[in-house]
This record gives structure tokens, C-alpha cells and sequence, in this order.
């Protein structure tokens, strides 16, 4: 890897003029400068940004660090780590990125990346989750995002609206004519799902039906299989006849496999049953025909706001909660 003297050497200037070029342009004629990039670009030299903040030589360079539960491992949800990159990148900072696989692993990845000195922290996660902060982050310049700290209301957190996002989509499809939904919420344990089935039970209330009639089951099975899916439509689809007029789906992942079971069975969608996802799972909405009718979860949104939470230095504590919006397609 090409050094600072190599390029000075390659330019035929100084140490100081090479550091000038890069840190301070402006105070180098234009010929001089030219010359140094034209010296950096052949050489594809590239400065040791960590090395020089940890020394104090500059206030100009920026750095967010980004606790990842399982964000980097999924494809759903890497938009939320693209989103913090290129924000960062927008605005002159850099990014990392370590994977975290669970809580007891937390503390280690503190550690690690708290070495690189970062000038502020984000905690992401695949999916809403409570979470314990270790105590060596708690007096960081710190933001969680897509999850929140289940000790500590005060820490910043930016989170997805899905109560209002479930609820809008519930009026939606009552505004469609349905009135017999069965409802496959995510397992029991997942925040997500309480959430999103108090909306759905809250928007019914709300139209004056009765709530006796939203058929509600919760997957049991760890949330890469949702096969309890199959046995729960075909449970209530006797004879091929269905004892529902739609299914509202915990996630798109869910409406993939609702979607194979009703045509499978020859039962059409919409004209038979009506089908509503939640996350708008990158690279898996194109595969449903007719067009899945699906809530936006803003993940791109979460990663921008997070970043710009420490870029800006806001001061806001407390969860604050980004939209997620309803997108009408033609499976309802």
C-alpha cells in the first residue's frame, strides 16, 4: 500500500505539502495541488484516517459505528445499513459496521468498537426488538434504531410506526368490503406482534364490527419457517371452502406461503380471498402476482434518521416513531 512519502516522492513536493493537499487544499497554489492528486491517483494512495484522529491531528474527521443485530445478515433489512452509509458518506463521515448475533455478544462488540473511537454509535436490528444497552455505551454519543432499550425509556430511538401502519392498512381493507379476516401474526415473543394485532383489533372496534369475527392466531415456529401457516388455513378451509374472506399476514414472508396454499388449492386472489402483508420485504415483492397489497416498514428511513441524529447533535431523548406507509396493490 502506497504511503505518504511515496506520494510526496511521486509529486517531487514536500511531506507538509502532500498533508496540505489533503487536509487543507485551499492553501496550496492550483498547479501544486494538481500535481499532488494526479500523484495520489496514480498511486491509489489512501490516508490512514483512523490513525491521524486517534493522534488528534484533525477535527474534521467523523466516524459512526454501527451495532448490528443480524442487519448485515439479512437482505430484508441490509437498507437500513445502507441507509447509514450513504448519509455518512453525504455529509463527510465514515461508517463500520460489526455484526452482533445476541445479547451476551453485545458487551464484545462494545469493546471492538469502541477501539475504533467512533464519534458516535448506532444499534440496529433485523427486526423490533427490546434490548439491554451495556453500561460502557450508556455515556456514549449513542441512537438506537429498529429497536429500544428495555431498561432505559430515555435512550434516543427511532422505531417503526407500526401501529399506525396495521391500522391504516386494516381501514383499507374494511373500506374493500371484508369482514371475515383470518390474521397470522408473527410468534408471541416478537414486539412486532402485539403491536400490530392491537391495531387491527383497534381499527375493527373503530368501524363498529364485532371483534368476535377476526379469526387471530400467532405462528409458533421460529420465524424463518412460518410453516403453521399451511395447517391454520387449511384448518379453517374445509372442503376447499374458506371459512374467510381474507388473511391479513404478520409479514410478507407469511403472505409468500398464504399465497402458495390458496392457489395451490385453486382459490383466487383477490376475487376469493383478499391477502395483506406487512414489511414490503425487498426482493420478494415483485414475485407475488396479482401484486401483494403490503405496509412499507421505512427501514431506509430508520438508518437516515439514526445517523442524522449524530451528524446534527439532536438532543431528543425517547422513542420517536417513523411512519410506515400502506401500499395499496391488487391483492385486496
Amino acid at each position: 500500500m502506497a504511503s505518504l512519502k511515496d506520494v510526496a516522492r511521486l509529486a517531487s513536493v514536500s511531506l507538509m505539502t502532500v498533508s496540505r493537499a489533503i487536509n487543507n487544499p485551499d492553501l496550496l497554489k492550483p498547479d501544486t495541488l494538481k500535481q499532488v492528486q494526479h500523484a495520489i491517483d496514480v498511486l491509489n494512495y489512501v490516508p490512514d484516517l483512523s490513525a491521524r484522529k486517534i493522534r488528534g491531528k484533525s477535527t474534521k474527521l467523523s466516524g459512526l459505528g454501527v451495532l448490528a443485530f443480524d442487519t448485515a445478515s439479512t437482505p430484508f433489512s441490509v437498507e437500513l445499513l445502507l441507509s447509514i452509509e450513504q448519509c455518512a458518506r453525504k455529509y463527510g463521515w465514515s461508517s463500520f459496521v460489526v455484526n452482533v448475533s445476541s445479547q451476551d455478544d453485545l458487551t464484545n462488540a462494545a469493546r471492538q468498537i469502541l477501539s475504533q473511537r467512533p464519534d458516535g454509535i448506532i444499534v440496529t436490528s433485523m427486526k423490533l426488538r427490546e434490548i439491554e444497552i451495556p453500561e460502557l455505551l450508556r455515556d456514549k454519543n449513542l441512537v438506537l434504531t429498529n429497536c429500544f432499550d428495555s431498561t432505559d425509556d430515555s435512550l434516543p430511538a427511532y422505531i417503526p410506526d407500526d401501529y399506525h401502519g396495521q391500522y391504516n392498512a386494516t381501514k383499507h381493507l374494511i373500506a374493500q368490503g371484508y369482514r371475515h379476516p383470518l390474521c397470522l401474526w408473527l410468534p408471541a415473543e416478537s414486539v412486532s406482534a402485539g403491536i400490530r394485532r392491537d391495531a387491527v383489533q383497534d381499527a375493527w372496534q373503530d368501524a363498529q364490527l364485532c371483534r368476535d369475527d377476526l379469526i387471530q392466531h400467532n405462528i409458533r415456529h421460529p420465524d424463518t419457517q412460518y410453516r403453521d401457516a399451511i395447517s391454520l388455513i387449511e384448518r379453517y378451509c374445509p372442503d376447499n371452502t374458506p371459512l374467510f374472506d381474507s388473511i391479513i399476514c404478520g409479514n410478507d414472508r407469511i403472505a409468500f406461503i398464504t399465497y402458495q396454499v390458496l392457489l395451490t388449492r385453486g382459490i383466487r386472489i383477490p376475487q376469493q380471498i383478499g391477502i395483506l402483508g406487512f414489511d414490503n420485504m425487498a426482493g420478494i415483492g415483485e414475485l407475488f402476482y396479482p401484486p401483494l397489497t403490503t405496509i412499507q416498514s421505512p427501514y431506509y428511513q430508520l438508518g437516515e434518521a439514526a445517523a442524522l441524529h449524530l451528524i446534527e447533535e439532536r438532543r431528543s431523548q425517547g422513542r420517536v416513531y417513523v411512519p410506515c406507509r400502506v401500499l395499496k396493490r391488487d391483492s385486496l
